[in-house]
């Protein structure tokens, strides 16, 4: 059944909340919590340094009128502009006899450096007849051997990611764009997510999965101009001009099978990943930082074993490719009956070509990574993410001119 905002997204990040200290008794925000600008040539949240918590949601269209997406994207512009300055989105004035338009969960929270970051997805187009505009790499991504997608968990016309320092504040921001929304987008499912799973700034240290090791080690960092440039950034000519300066966003939900990892060696954790668990330095190097040697051998066997996750996911085994992670963990508690964990990786990864980097990659991955008897992929989704604006102007607005 597909995540409803009632149900889904007050249960998840409540019970978020629940893991550190009460909303009531949160500090007064602070320098650091400051504001993410929200103008520019790109869209934050890309290449902003990864956030601590993550609120995203994926939304059907309810109209195929191309003037009523385009007025949902100029009001849900409007209402991340001022969200993201930690002010309320009041496009009138606020009555006392009249609904609210902003909820209000997040006042005095502060910016907490959210960042709201729209896609398009596959189906907007041929719904609202611009199918004519629509970019080639934006189909929908082909099966992978191993998935056991949830239908009702994957796939969407239109994408919000909201990503803070706060969750509650991540939560407010998908929660009022659900509201603002209404009559043209109604939520399909929705994620949240904390504790990042990959470093995106050299600023930042490399965090750990829930599976212990460290994750996003060789990651590209948004410092790193020509790869963003690369590997990111959508140039002219790659498709329509309207996405020039976008970037494609693809997320997986991939669910941890820890009955099975759980019983598994320290030594036989560390072949599947390639990784030394303590300190995420490659298999036969001391630091984490070391090149990856993948023609060490030992006894006349690779140091780094054939199937494992960091040589199939190398650019070296992928014809120099890479892509920008951003993911974050997630936990839906027990299953009702056999106890087993609900929890694992919320995948998200932005890039210039899906069809040269993320498909082939993945099935490189889904074919040969020992990680997959311990994994299982539950959620997929594809999404264009057009470029920045500057003021007086909204997201996607290249399509409609």
């Amino acid at each position: 059944m597909a995540l409803g905002l009632g149900a889904g997204l007050d249960h998840a990040v409540f019970g978020l909340l629940g893991l550190g200290a009460s909303s009531r008794h949160r500090p007064a925000p602070t320098a650091a919590q400051g504001a993410v600008p929200f103008y520019g040539a790109h869209q934050a949240g890309i290449a902003t340094p990864t956030q601590d918590h993550l609120c995203l949601a994926a939304f059907d269209l309810t109209t195929d009128a191309v003037g009523e997406l385009r007025l949902l994207l100029q009001q849900w512009t409007a209402a991340a502009e001022a969200i993201t300055t930690g002010k309320l989105y009041t496009p009138m004035p606020q009555q006392e006899d009249q609904v609210p338009e902003d909820p209000g969960e997040a006042l005095e929270l502060g910016p907490a450096r959210l960042t709201v970051t729209f896609g398009i997805g596959p189906g907007a187009f041929e719904r609202t007849g611009l199918a004519s505009r629509k970019p080639a790499e934006l189909r929908s991504l082909p099966p992978f051997p191993g998935d056991d997608l949830e239908s009702a968990r994957s796939g969407g016309d239109l994408c919000v990611q909201a990503c803070a320092d706060d969750p509650q504040v991540a939560f407010h921001a998908v929660h009022l764009l659900a509201r603002v929304a209404s009559g043209a987008a109604v939520p399909r499912w929705s994620q949240i997510g904390f504790g990042r799973t990959s470093s995106t700034s050299t600023s930042q240290k490399t965090p750990r999965n829930l599976m212990g090791f460290k994750d996003g080690t060789a990651n590209i960092r948004t410092e790193e101009s020509d790869a963003m440039n690369r590997f990111v950034w959508v140039k002219r000519g790659d498709g329509p001009a309207w996405i020039a300066g976008g970037t494609y966003l693809i997320v997986r939900r991939i669910r941890m099978l820890f009955d099975v990892w759980d019983t598994t060696t320290l030594e036989g954790q560390e072949r599947v990943f390639g990784r030394y668990k303590a300190s995420g330095a490659p298999l036969g190097e001391a630091s984490e930082y070391d090149p990856i040697d993948l023609h060490a051998t030992r006894n006349g066997e690779p140091v780094i074993p054939a199937n494992a996750h960091i040589r199939l996911a190398s650019p070296q085994y992928n014809a120099g490719q890479r892509i920008l992670r951003r993911g974050y963990s997630y936990s839906e508690g027990t299953e009702a009956g056999t106890g087993d964990i609900d929890a694992g990786l919320f995948f998200i990864a932005f890039q210039r070509s899906p069809s040269r980097q993320f498909i082939p990659i993945q099935r490189r991955l889904a074919a040969e990574d020992a990680l997959n008897h311990a994994t299982v992929h539950t959620s997929s989704a594809i999404f264009v993410c057009p470029p920045g604006v500057a003021p007086g102007g909204f997201i996607g607005e290249g399509l409609f001119q």
